[in-house]
């Protein structure tokens, strides 16, 4: 349960035209006015400045004037957005909803609760939500618009894919990461006995609790969250959301003071001691405690993958054979233990897509190599989830410059999203020329990207 938080940043430094004093001046609500027409569509400053705040409550900082980048994207996007309405582009409404409630809850636990919210954008919740359903609708409709742009383009033929490659600095063509293949044999072991015992310990404290000792100090000393255990347990104001729906329906139920029955999240197992409901934010502590497997468990488990190994050494047995046999990994060893991503199927692995452990246990095989039994987890990654493993690297392909014989769908994708940027680019300038625009002087220094935006 350890969230990380976003740094909040108060401070920027503001360049040209002495736009301190006047952020300064929106800020105490003395101003605000149209800084900006693109065609029918007008950008206030408060919109501006809405989004500056909402860019520095996430740590974004610019070598520019962030509010000139602020301004010119708003533009493009007003550009997009008039001929998204006049080709009836359309967006589910579920979406803006479901992307709306997402950001204010994470932005109510960065600030500490919705009254922290509307003080730090100076407006109630509900306004606030009014002007960013407006805000995504705009941004969703102009994403509906850039894909239209992007989808017109021509097929990418063979021809252009190999016209790209050879024309193309080597330097400048994609770079493939270093990606593996491997196989892997499985073993659980006796999960059952290892969560009884957690179980029994957290009944044991919640009954110490319930008799008078303090959650926090339990907590403290027990907790395997160490970002909480440090304080008592304790997780901070957030929304509920933003928890395992398990952990928040059970604490959201409990009153102020009230400690829970056993929750089980795949972060491990869980009681909660509610401390404050605000809403559909909360804060509460908890104790968690995962699954444990003795040095019992352990040497079981290494010595029946250590005998599995030595079958496949002699070659008494296939891997593949030995996998669809021995292995309890219900997703590889139909197919003899080789491992592919649940999301693409691709059997070739990064180095960013594979656990740390098993990427330090890979990256010392050869091909062919079969490793000794490791403890990981399983391909959930979750906390308690501990298998025992032996792998098989099959295949390495070496970190390389992407070339047409291996690599032809790395570049006909780059040639796509190329072209797509193109058509893109040339939208927004052929658009541009035809739509009056008119931006205040007060942005007249902006370094702006394009140029045309001040006539």
């Amino acid at each position: 349960m350890n969230k990380s938080k976003i740094c909040i940043i108060f401070i920027i430094t503001l360049i040209s035209f002495g736009q301190v004093a006047f952020a300064q001046r929106y800020e105490r609500g003395l101003i605000d006015k149209t800084v900006a027409l693109v065609g029918g569509e007008m950008i206030q400053l408060s919109t501006i400045e809405a989004e500056v705040q909402m860019m520095m409550l996430q740590g974004i900082t610019s070598d520019k004037n962030i509010r000139c980048e602020v301004l010119e994207n708003l533009i493009i996007q007003k550009l997009l957005l008039t001929q998204a309405r006049a080709d009836s582009l359309s967006i589910n409404p579920d979406q803006i909803e479901s992307e709306l409630n997402r950001r204010i809850q994470e932005v109510m636990t960065q600030l500490g609760g919705e009254k922290a919210t509307e003080e730090y954008f100076k407006k109630p919740i509900f306004k606030l939500k009014a002007d960013w359903r407006e805000m995504l609708t705009e941004q969703f409709l102009t994403q509906e618009m850039r894909s239209k742009i992007a989808q017109s383009i021509s097929e990418i033929t063979p021809s252009e894919v190999n016209r790209f490659y050879q024309n193309t600095p080597q330097d400048s063509l994609p770079i493939v990461p270093t990606q593996y293949k491997f196989r892997q044999i499985a073993i659980y072991p006796d999960k059952e006995s290892a969560v009884l015992s957690v179980k029994e310990r957290l009944l044991e404290f919640r009954e110490r609790i319930i008799k008078g000792e303090r959650f926090s100090t339990l907590a403290t000393l027990y907790s395997q969250d160490p970002g909480s255990a440090v304080r008592g347990g304790e997780l901070g104001m957030a929304a509920a959301a933003m928890y395992w729906a398990p952990f928040s329906d059970a604490a959201m139920s409990l009153k102020e003071g009230q400690v829970s029955q056993i929750v089980e999240t795949p972060d491990g197992f869980h009681i909660i001691q509610m401390i404050k409901k605000e809403g559909e934010m909360f804060n509460a502590r908890h104790i968690l405690l995962k699954p444990q497997y003795t040095t019992i468990d352990r040497a079981k488990a290494f010595n029946e993958l250590d005998s599995i190994r030595n079958l496949i050494v002699s070659d008494s047995i296939s891997f593949v054979n030995a996998a669809m046999r021995f292995s309890q990994d219900p997703k590889s060893y139909i197919n003899g233990g080789l491992v592919s991503d649940k999301y693409s199927g691709s059997a070739y692995f990064e180095k960013d897509q594979l656990k740390p452990i098993d990427f330090n246990i890979l990256k010392d095989l050869k091909e062919g190599e079969i490793s000794m039994p490791f403890e990981t987890t399983d391909d959930e990654g979750r906390s308690g989830n501990t298998v025992y493993k032996i792998i098989k690297l099959e295949q390495i392909i070496p970190s390389h410059i992407a070339n047409l014989q291996y690599d032809y769908s790395i570049l006909h994708n780059e040639v796509t999203n190329r072209e797509a940027m193109k058509a893109i680019e040339k939208f927004i300038d052929k658009k541009k020329e035809s739509t009056f625009i008119r931006v205040d002087s007060l942005f007249d220094n902006c370094p702006f990207i394009r140029e045309g935006w001040l006539k």
